[in-house]
Order: structure tokens, then C-alpha cells, then sequence
């Protein structure tokens, strides 16, 4: 196992835990919160930076991959995410909503890093981004409004601005350093640890700016467990079933479980403290989730490449 892999074994699960226990220190847990798009921007710089871009064109007309990733992140998972609710949540309707809002809304940052931990295609999961980011921007309020009859109104330039501030700055960024400095293996390793620490600090940020919060509703996580963990079971061997099918390479499989299990935390977050400001149990699943989630999606990127 690489040293990088053996970091990543370590940190994440003591980001989560050292987070979760600082939170209790009010200084902490007032002052983290405004770290963590700034270490998720770096985390995104340092992924981008060793990304060769010559065949980029070529990976982003990988139509069998697009249409599959489409087709399973905003057809199938909007579906299952309904009649999980609707069978675990259905007494708790802000639970539901959030529930929804998270799993309607793949990953636009920390996938990437968890792809190349699992030695999956960067550039093709890469490539997918911008039409996650396009299709869940276009689609998260109408699946609010078929699945839960809530229609709100959604700040846009909110979610805009953290699009622009956690994707497009750290990419175009990593483009102009590289164009000036030539990266080789020691820089590329370099770089790789940065995105491992500064993806552990972004997650401790998190959990030490909304513990408190998550200590006062500990019941919330007991509900959520269930169906959240059964949405990536259903989906984990969803797309292994669909790997056998077709018979499809092992770094383009890799790609296509991480872009459909990993969810969009962060921006969902932003975008339900701003939509839902007097329903803070939308808001505390959304929290929630990356105790379930980031757990989860450490062991699938081992356990992919041990089914392999």
C-alpha cells in the first residue's frame, strides 16, 4: 500500500472524529465553518494540477459513460431516494427533503479525490462534472417540488458563487502553474499529499462547525442510517452489475461508482440553510450525511480494487 493510501486510512477518520469532539469548544466551532471551501479549493487545485489534460476531449465523448452517469444520477437515484424516504422518513418531512436534496445532487469536489485513490479514470470523472453541476443546478427544486409537494425559492447566485469559488478558480488556477512550471513525479506526489490533507482538513472543518448541533439531535442520525446506507448499498452493486454487463474497464467502472455514490454535502448544505432558514432538521441531515457518507466511500475505494 502507497504512503499516500496509508494517510488517507488515518486522517479521514481522524478529521471526522477530531471535528465531532472539538466542536464542543465554542471558539472552534464559530470560527472552522469559514474554512472549509477554502480547503476544499485547495484539495481541488491539488487533484487538478496532476491531471494531464491532452486527452481530456477525448475521455468527455465517452458517450457510454456520460449517458450511464446521467441516467443513474439524476433517473434512477431520484427515484430510489423517494421510495427510501418514503419508507423510512415519511413521519419526519424535513428529514425527507434534505434526505432528497443530498442524494439528488452528485459530488462536484471530493469524489475526485476518492477516484484516484481507487485508481479510477480522474479525467473521465472529471469530465462528467460540469453536467452534474448543470443538471442538478436545473433539477434540485423540481424534484423538491414532485417528490414533497415544497416548491421554494432557491438563492442561485449563492450556488453559483460556490461553483465558481470551489471548481472554476482552483481549476483554471492549477492550469496557469502548470503552464509555468513542468510537474514531475516528485511535485505530482507532492501535490497528491496536499489534496489528502487538505480534504481530511476541509472534513474536520465541517464536523467541528456543526457538531454541536448534530450532539443536540443525535436522534437524526439514528434515522438516517438506514436508508442513507442502503442508497449506496443499492447503488454500489447497481453499478458493479452494470460493469459485468458491459463489460466495462476497471478505471471507467471505478469512475462511474464514485460519481454516483459520492453526494454534494457542501453546496447542498448552502443551498438548504438559504432556502430553509426557519427548518434547521433539513439543514442537520445534510450534516449528518458525511458521517455516513465518508466512511462509506474510504472502504468502496479500497473495495473496489480488491474485487478487481
Amino acid at each position: 500500500m502507497e504512503l499516500n493510501e496509508k494517510l488517507q486510512i488515518i486522517l479521514l477518520p481522524t478529521a471526522i472524529i477530531s471535528g465531532f469532539l472539538l466542536s464542543q469548544n465554542s471558539l472552534i466551532s464559530n470560527i472552522s465553518g469559514n474554512f472549509t471551501i477554502p480547503f476544499l479549493l485547495l484539495m481541488l487545485f491539488s487533484l487538478f494540477i496532476n491531471i494531464p489534460l491532452k486527452n481530456f476531449r477525448k475521455e468527455f465523448i465517452n458517450l457510454k459513460f456520460i449517458k450511464l452517469a446521467i441516467l443513474i444520477n439524476f433517473v434512477w437515484t431520484p427515484i430510489l431516494s423517494y421510495i427510501l424516504g418514503y419508507i423510512f422518513l415519511n413521519q419526519w418531512m424535513n428529514l425527507w427533503i434534505g434526505f432528497i436534496m443530498l442524494l439528488v445532487t452528485p459530488c462536484t469536489d471530493w469524489y475526485l479525490m476518492f477516484t484516484d485513490l481507487a485508481k479510477g479514470n480522474v479525467k473521465l470523472s472529471l469530465s462528467i462534472l460540469p453536467l452534474n453541476l448543470l443538471f442538478q443546478l436545473i433539477l434540485l427544486p423540481v424534484y423538491i417540488f414532485l417528490f414533497t409537494g415544497i416548491l421554494s425559492g432557491f438563492d442561485f447566485n449563492l450556488l453559483i458563487e460556490t461553483i465558481i469559488s470551489v471548481i472554476i478558480i482552483p481549476f483554471i488556477l492549477s492550469q496557469v502553474i502548470k503552464y509555468f512550471i513542468s510537474i514531475n513525479d516528485n511535485l505530482s506526489n507532492i501535490f497528491e499529499l496536499i489534496a489528502i490533507i487538505s480534504l481530511s482538513l476541509a472534513i474536520f472543518t465541517m464536523f467541528s462547525s456543526e457538531g454541536e448541533l448534530l450532539t443536540n439531535n443525535s436522534w437524526v442520525f439514528i434515522i438516517l442510517l438506514i436508508p442513507f446506507t442502503l442508497f449506496f448499498i443499492v447503488n454500489f452493486i447497481l453499478v458493479r452489475l452494470v460493469k459485468i454487463v458491459i463489460c466495462m474497464d476497471y478505471s471507467d467502472y471505478v469512475s462511474l461508482t464514485l460519481t454516483t455514490l459520492a453526494r454534494n454535502s457542501p453546496i447542498s448544505l448552502a443551498i438548504a440553510i438559504t432556502a430553509f432558514p426557519n427548518q434547521p432538521l433539513i439543514a442537520l441531515s445534510l450534516v449528518i450525511a458525511p458521517l455516513i457518507e465518508l466512511p462509506i466511500l474510504t472502504l468502496v475505494s479500497y473495495t473496489v480494487k480488491k474485487l478487481n
